[in-house]
């Protein structure tokens, strides 16, 4: 392995790893002035995109281990960008391309030799993939903003690269624009699978610092030249160090940075919040207070105060729906069985709405039954436009509609017996709009 190359590469990250540091422990004083965001306000509230740079070595070994076609790696430069959305807290889509050389050598092999061949030297056209990218852990993560940041990523991708391999007697063989199956492409082209760990610390508002470690499991066995083993494929290593800059608004926080701890806390605390509570509860007090307003019934006679047009009524007065006693001979004399004494009460196609003109006569049963006492059957009718299965329900809900006027009025509920017929019965001819007229209707019958 060339030591040389990789202590200077190490070198560079330690150098700019506590550069990183200590802008981030310049940033104890607390964050610019907390953003508009709410928790669950939707990602339209911050900037999700973001573009990197990123350089280190490359290696033909990987740090899990396993077989490999030469002994002895050799570390080069490699470089690339990536582009990355971020779709949550803790998880964003991720674009990478990257370049570089891959090599390695047998030199602490017998004469240097293994498999026939010396070393190898791969160029790198391109590799390009997508991966998912998951912040499983931030040491500080209970500041107001995270700035530390650890990573795993997974995805997939191809990567183009061209090998040349030297043999035992000093040949060489470059597979640059011979690649392929007749040998006329320039790189040979295969997909791998990229594994990476690292971590990220957040220097500015715009700009993080990235240290990263990629392991690429190719799908083949030919990145360094050699079909050594048979059915083992190779794979390479991209240790790196990058910059990250955030796209979009400035009025916007980053989502990857972002602390749902601290914005929860916030709109916890937020006075406006408070004071929107407040007027709540003000409102909720005016309202039932207005009901029981409304319930106020202060001479008894079953009229509430809201709409007694004659307040004052001596306790025992039949009176009628605005409160007003009834003319002696309006009094509705007890009945024994079956007596129907009111005109039917009459709706609007396809309604179960009461009509104005309708309150008299409504008044005057509920007058009845409540000074009067015993029970009335309400009995619902419809006109024969629609189904029967549907005019059945209308005409159950046109006699309910009765008996919430009459319970509302005063009645007891257990007096009021509702039915529902449909179209039956019709008083009419339902082959004529004045016939369905007269029989969208409900009877009163006194028992």
């Amino acid at each position: 392995m060339n030591y040389s190359t990789l202590k200077k590469g190490l070198a560079v990250s330690f150098v700019a790893l506590m550069g990183a540091t200590s802008l981030v422990n310049a940033q104890d004083a607390p964050a610019a002035s907390p953003s508009s965001a709410k928790v669950f306000g939707g990602r339209g509230q911050y900037r999700t995109w973001s573009i990197g740079v990123n350089a280190g070595v490359l290696s033909p070994f990987v740090a899990i281990g396993g077989s490999n076609d030469f002994k002895n790696a050799e570390v080069n430069l490699g470089y690339g960008l990536s582009l990355k959305k971020q779709l949550g807290h803790a998880f964003g889509i991720e674009g990478n391309i990257f370049r570089g050389k891959i090599s390695g050598t047998n030199k602490d092999m017998p004469g240097g030799v293994a498999n026939g061949v010396k070393s190898f030297e791969t160029q790198l056209g391109y590799a390009a993939d997508l991966r998912g990218v998951v912040n499983v852990a931030t040491v500080d993560f209970l500041r107001r903003e995270n700035s530390v940041n650890f990573f795993v990523s997974l995805g997939y991708g191809l990567a183009a690269y061209a090998p040349k391999v030297t043999a035992a007697n000093g040949t060489v063989t470059d597979w640059k624009d011979k690649a392929g199956d007749n040998h006329d492409k320039t790189y040979v082209k295969e997909s791998y699978i990229p594994v990476g760990a690292g971590v990220k610390f957040k220097v500015s508002d715009r700009v993080a610092f990235n240290l990263g470690y990629t392991m690429h499991f190719v799908d083949g066995d030919n990145l360094d030249g050699v079909y050594a083993k048979g059915t083992t494929k190779d794979k390479f290593s991209y240790g790196y160090a990058g910059l990250e800059f955030s796209l979009g608004s400035k009025s916007k926080p980053d989502l990857e940075w972002v602390n749902p701890l601290a914005l929860m806390y916030d709109e916890l605390k937020d006075p406006s919040l408070r004071q929107e509570v407040e007027a709540l509860k003000t409102r909720v007090s005016n309202v039932e207070k207005s009901v029981e307003d409304l319930k106020k019934d202060s001479d008894g006679d079953g009229v509430a105060d809201q709409f007694d047009k004659c307040p004052g009524t001596p306790a025992g007065t039949a009176v009628d729906g605005s409160g007003c006693p009834l003319p002696k001979a309006s009094v509705v004399a007890p009945v024994s069985s079956n007596v129907t004494g009111f005109e039917p009460i009459q709706f609007e196609f396809n309604s179960s709405v009461l009509k104005t003109e309708s309150y008299p006569i409504l008044d005057k049963l509920s007058s009845g039954l409540r000074e009067n006492g015993g029970k009335v059957t309400l009995k619902g009718y419809a006109s024969s436009e629609g189904t029967a299965a549907y005019n059945l329900k209308l005409s159950k809900d046109r006699a309910n509609s009765v008996k919430t006027y009459l319970v509302n009025s005063g009645v007891n509920s257990s007096a009021v017996v509702t039915k529902g017929y449909g179209e039956a019965n019709p008083v009419a001819s339902n082959d004529t709009e004045e016939g369905r007229i007269q029989n969208r209707r409900v009877e009163s019958s006194r028992n």
